[in-house]
Order: structure tokens, then C-alpha cells, then sequence
């Protein structure tokens, strides 16, 4: 395995002799320029992620990949294994549960002290608390990489979701490659981490976005933070725009003072139905990081209808954890 040098990120980090390479626990961890750097790695190794001639680009024969899902997961933990065996990565999953020293009593800090002594090269961790991949770089050597935390972030889904978004318009990775395009991403915005991260990549490479959700999930102080705008309805929110990104409820982080309407009401409100379809600009595309709520944020007719992106976004997701999965590494993926 031929690393690039270790870009360093500073300070105590390197003092504790970490692993080459980078972590990524959010979008703000990229400049521009490196955000486009991984769009434009995952461009070039998306025939691998397509599954189409050969299976396999060994730049990381020889690593080792921990892999920490403590939320159910079906798309981004299986993305991120079959991005590691695609570059000849070895995977090896641990689930903090009955069958683990924490059932005896050990703390998750000497659990991972433990876990980092064996070797690994990167940890991928997907967990409810907010800000714990942050907080893993300050304790393992091996470089980390953000899954999804809590309804803070979910960076490599935003990078995929750029993806999908350039190549649906015939753009490549470049600063600003996404001027002159308006997205809305709809739905529970204040409790979606994928919104959280999409918004802040999407306005990094120049898009124009919108914000639409019931009540308090897409209010406009959160819309502003994240440099968008906030719609009083789904219909102006999705008039005129380019991407529409729908987004599910999230009924396992609502608070009791949230108050969701029943299923069909929400869909008649809120839901992405074919005759919305016909606010979108001409071209338009429409995407779900999922999983989906047919029949609630989106119907059937358009999930599965020409414009919807959303198994392309999955097969692009493959590419980008290649990428990411490389420079946490400390991999050139040429």
C-alpha cells in the first residue's frame, strides 16, 4: 500500500503519532478545493463502483478498516465495506453489545484505546451522540471517518449527494461547478443531519438553496445558519428548482414538544407528489438520501419515475467512500 505524505492536521493529533492520512467527522473539514479533489477521485474510480469489468483496485491491499455502527444502517455501512474490498481494504465490524467488554464494565474510552492498539488504519463510526467522531480523533491513531452522527452531520452522504448532482447536469468537480442551480431540500431539516451537511457543501460550490418543512422542522433561523432560505410551502420551495431533495421524517429524534401530522396529511402538506413535479425547472431531478417513507415525503410514481436519482445516488456513494476511504488512508487514488 503507497501512501501520499501525511498532509498533517496539526497539534496534539500528530504528537500522538496518528495514522496518515485525513479524517473527515464534517464538511467543514474540507476546503473547496479538497471537496472537489474527492468528487473528482470518486469520478475517476465510478467504473469500479458500477460493478462493471474489473472488481477491484488494490491501493489498499494490506489496510485495515474498523467499522462502528451503533444505528441501524443498511445503504451507508454496506457502501462503506463494499468501497473498502473494492480497493483490496480488509473490513472488520465491532458492535458495542451484550458480546463486548462493555457488558463487564469497560469504558468506551479504554474500548477504543483497545481496539486502536491492534493496528487499524481508519475507523468508520456511525453513532446517535452527536460530535463523537470528533471526539474518537482525540483518542485513536487511526483516522476517522464520520458515518452519520446523531443530527449533526453526514458528510460523505453530502459528497455523494454533490456528485449526483454535477453529473445530472454534466458538470465536473470544480469551485463553484454548482452556480446557477437552486436546490430545496425539504422535509425535517432541523433533525436531518444529510441536510445539515448537503446545505453547507451545496453552498460551498455555489448552489442556491432552499429550505421547506413543517412547523419546526425547517425553521428560518436554522435556514439562515445554514446559509439558506426558508419557504412558508413545499410548492414555493420547489418552484423553479433544479434538485429536489426530499427528506424523511425523523420520528426516532423528535422531541415530544414536535407535534407531525398523521401520514396522510403530512403527504398532502409536505409530500413530493407528480402533479408537484411540475413546479420543478425543466430538467429537474429529484433525490432521497433514504430510507424512504413511500407515500409520506414522496410518492411511488416519483421515486420510481425519470426524475428521481435516488438508486444513482447509491451507486455514486460507493465512488465517493472509495475516495474518502483513501485519503483517510493517506492513499493517492490516481
Amino acid at each position: 500500500m503507497h501512501r501520499a505524505g501525511d498532509s498533517g492536521d496539526g497539534g496534539a493529533a500528530t504528537r500522538r503519532g496518528r495514522r496518515p492520512g485525513r479524517d473527515l467527522c464534517e464538511i467543514a473539514d474540507l476546503s473547496p478545493a479538497e471537496a472537489c479533489a474527492v468528487l473528482a477521485a470518486a469520478t475517476r474510480v465510478l467504473p469500479l463502483a458500477e460493478g462493471g469489468g474489473a472488481r477491484e483496485l488494490p491501493i489498499l491491499r494490506g489496510a485495515q478498516i474498523l467499522s462502528v455502527f451503533s444505528e441501524p444502517s443498511t445503504r451507508t455501512r454496506l457502501s462503506f465495506e463494499v468501497a473498502a474490498r473494492r480497493l483490496g481494504a480488509e473490513v472488520v465490524h465491532f458492535v458495542q453489545d451484550a458480546a463486548s467488554s462493555a457488558s463487564k464494565g469497560e469504558t468506551e474510552r479504554d474500548a477504543l484505546e483497545n481496539l486502536d492498539a491492534m493496528g487499524f488504519d481508519a475507523v468508520v463510526v456511525r453513532d446517535r451522540r452527536d460530535g463523537v467522531p470528533r471526539a474518537w480523533t482525540e483518542v485513536m491513531r487511526a483516522r476517522v471517518v464520520n458515518a452519520g452522527d446523531g443530527v449533526n452531520e453526514h458528510p460523505t452522504q453530502a459528497l455523494l449527494d454533490a456528485l449526483t448532482i454535477l453529473e445530472a447536469f454534466g458538470r465536473a468537480p470544480s469551485q463553484g461547478a454548482m452556480s446557477g442551480l437552486r436546490v430545496a431540500v425539504c422535509g425535517d431539516v432541523r433533525h436531518g443531519r444529510v441536510a445539515h451537511s448537503d446545505l453547507q457543501l451545496f453552498r460551498t460550490l455555489g448552489a442556491e438553496c432552499v429550505v421547506a418543512g413543517p412547523g419546526d422542522l425547517a425553521p428560518p433561523e436554522l435556514a439562515a445558519r445554514l446559509g439558506a432560505t426558508a419557504a412558508p410551502s413545499l410548492d414555493e420551495a420547489l418552484r423553479g428548482a433544479d434538485v429536489a431533495v426530499m427528506l424523511r421524517i425523523q420520528r426516532e429524534r423528535l422531541g415530544a414538544d414536535v407535534a407531525i401530522p398523521d401520514a396522510a396529511s403530512y403527504h398532502a402538506a409536505w409530500g413530493l407528489t407528480p402533479a408537484r413535479l411540475g413546479l420543478l425547472a425543466p430538467g429537474a431531478i429529484v433525490m432521497h438520501p433514504g430510507p424512504i417513507n413511500r407515500g409520506v415525503e414522496i410518492a411511488d410514481a416519483v421515486a420510481d419515475g425519470p426524475h428521481s436519482r435516488i438508486l444513482r445516488q447509491v451507486t455514486l456513494g460507493v465512488a465517493v467512500r472509495m475516495a474518502v476511504l483513501a485519503r483517510a488512508c493517506g492513499v493517492e487514488l490516481l
